[in-house]
């Protein structure tokens, strides 16, 4: 089977099951709702509507605001690409699904590779609906507040263009760790483990210990950040706060996760028998 029809078999498979347009949703609403409260409460501190007292720490203004509220399509919504990413290949083991697919297609680095462009696609899908969720309420709200949305400049769209970048290689990270780590459970436990627990924790602590933040800089989270060139995180300290990469540097850095973890599965399990 060429790499074509593999492609086509693994989106197929994706779009006849639930699951992927269940993470869509969730990945709308959570990055719309995220994008939107927080649009309104720094529209209102940066127009006057309510004083910088009613909040509890800093709060960005001028023309950093719309490039936070954009960016938080990746700096908050990176989890569901990478769990897709998982779950393509956690779910051929599963449900025994794998023997199948390696009968109708024997090199099983076509097979890979079909699911690495199939990656590719639901990266791009996931990406344009978490910009969406991010940019429409949060122009519409920074509009609404007098302020500035930066959707005539440039580097907006650089910007933009950055986070479907990130947001793709996050889905290859998933597919990588799926093919390392064959168990679903124990993969998507500790994709999630890792990125909302484990590297926020390691950032937030980089903030209070010197000399680590040059260590968390190069986590497969903080290279994202760096890549798309804003976060909430690294603007407001605390989680993010310390040295971070040039955005060439982070997506690098961000695809080299991406063909390690790929290339680790391909050795230690992709090879393996199939059970």
């Amino acid at each position: 089977m060429s790499l074509a029809r593999a492609t086509r078999s693994e989106l197929t498979k994706q779009f006849t099951t639930s699951i992927w347009w269940i993470l869509a949703l969730i990945l709308f609403l959570y990055v719309g709702v995220t994008a939107g409260g927080l649009a309104a409460t720094f529209g209102a501190v940066a127009s006057g509507v309510i004083g910088p007292e009613a909040t509890n720490g800093p709060t960005p203004t001028g023309d950093m605001l719309a490039p936070i509220i954009y960016s938080l399509a990746t700096s908050v919504g990176y989890v569901f690409p990478l769990l897709i990413g998982t779950l393509l290949v956690t779910g051929e083991f599963r449900h025994k699904t794998l023997t199948p697919t390696f009968l109708a297609t024997p090199r099983r680095g076509v097979a890979l590779g079909g699911k690495v462009v199939a990656g590719v696609v639901m990266g791009a899908l996931y990406a344009v609906l978490a910009i969406v969720a991010a940019v429409a309420p949060g122009a519409g709200l920074l509009a609404a507040f007098g302020l500035g949305t930066r959707l005539g400049e440039a580097d907006t769209w650089s910007l933009i263009g950055r986070m479907v970048i990130a947001l793709v290689l996050w889905v290859l990270i998933g597919i990588g760790a799926g093919t390392l780590i064959r168990n679903q459970v124990a993969a998507i436990v500790g994709v999630l483990a890792f990125t909302q627990f484990i590297e926020p924790i390691l950032r937030t602590v980089a903030s209070f210990v010197d000399g680590l933040g040059d260590v968390t800089a190069y986590l497969p989270g903080a290279a994202s950040d760096a890549l798309v060139g804003a976060s909430i995180f690294t603007t407001l300290g605390g989680a993010g706060s310390g040295p971070t990469l040039a955005w060439w540097g982070g997506g690098l850095l961000l695809l080299a996760y991406a063909v390690v973890f790929l290339a680790l599965g391909w050795i230690f399990s992709w090879r393996r028998d199939v059970s």
